[in-house]
């Protein structure tokens, strides 16, 4: 087959910083042990698998308050998308050495937040239930921060005469974001806009979307957790029409989905390892069709 490799593709600098600082820790005889990574790292179970290796212990769950108290020794890693203020004053109080890997433009949208917040705004965060960033993000000012997910949640807000801003998660995409923006901007004329979508996250998507037109279909390498992973599938579908499907590994790829094409593009969510994408590539590359099989036979 013809292998269109797109790019950019995989680690993100705020990925690439998160893995090294903890295997520097892990790698340290003088870090304070036992080393827990309060949540995934990343979503990416090759990584935090690694990193096992490595005796790291990651601690998996949505909740990263209660995955503190967990913790009662040793060095706890903040993971690269960020943890609220509780949980930073939490940590030490329990005397934990702390390892902050939070990638910058989660940093960025925390101090965004505050600022916001102690200005008096009410702020509406777009993000995903569910998800450890905006968990982090809004527990910097709790009493004044709303997760929206949908457009469909704007029409259930009675927010008039307030002052309003909106902040995205940055591991969204921008056609997630326009429709609930347009929504909000059409209740509430005055809201300040923060589009906080990361420059990384971004370029992959345009990437993906601009060459998918040249593919039969598209093969995204990640993990299932990873929300950036999901959204290259997502946007592939969306805005090129193209079939698009992601694999966390070479084992994934089912046959039926290259039925009849010729052309594939191959991508990669931001905290896929390098070494999964090139197997991807490199079975795509030597792939052979049932019909190819039988005209050289």
């Amino acid at each position: 087959m013809d292998v269109v490799k797109i790019s950019p593709r995989g680690y993100c600098y705020g990925v690439v910083d998160a893995m090294k600082l903890v295997r520097q820790v892990a790698e340290n005889p003088q870090a304070k042990k036992p080393i827990f990574v309060l949540g995934l790292i990343v979503h990416n179970r090759h990584v935090v698998e690694e990193l096992d290796r490595y005796g790291v212990i990651s601690l998996d769950g949505e909740n990263r308050l209660q995955l503190l108290e967990q913790v009662d020794e040793g060095t706890v890693v903040f993971t690269a998308h960020g943890v609220s203020q509780t949980v930073r004053a939490r940590a030490q109080e329990k005397g934990l050495d702390v390892v902050d890997a939070t990638c910058p433009d989660v940093t960025k949208t925390h101090d965004l937040i505050r600022r916001l917040a102690d200005d008096g705004y009410t702020i509406l965060y777009i993000g995903r239930k569910g998800h450890p960033e905006p968990e982090g993000a809004m527990g910097e000012a709790p009493d004044h921060v709303q997760l929206i997910e949908t457009a469909a949640d704007v029409d259930g807000l009675d927010l008039a005469g307030r002052k309003l801003a909106v902040v995205t998660q940055t591991t969204l995409s921008r056609w997630d974001t326009e429709e609930t923006i347009h929504r909000l901007k059409e209740r509430y004329p005055q809201i300040e806009v923060f589009n906080e979508i990361c420059l990384a996250t971004q370029l992959r998507q345009d990437a993906a979307v601009r060459e998918a037109a040249n593919c039969d279909v598209v093969i995204v390498v990640g993990d299932v957790r990873s929300n950036n992973s999901n959204r290259l599938v997502q946007v592939v579908k969306e805005q090129a029409g193209r079939p698009a499907y992601l694999v966390d590994t070479v084992a994934d790829i089912n046959p039926k989905w290259l039925e009849g094409k010729h052309t594939v593009g191959v991508t990669a969510g931001s905290s896929t390892p390098s070494p999964i994408t090139r197997e991807v590539v490199q079975f795509l590359e030597a792939y052979e069709g049932a019909e190819s099989a039988a005209s050289r036979a």
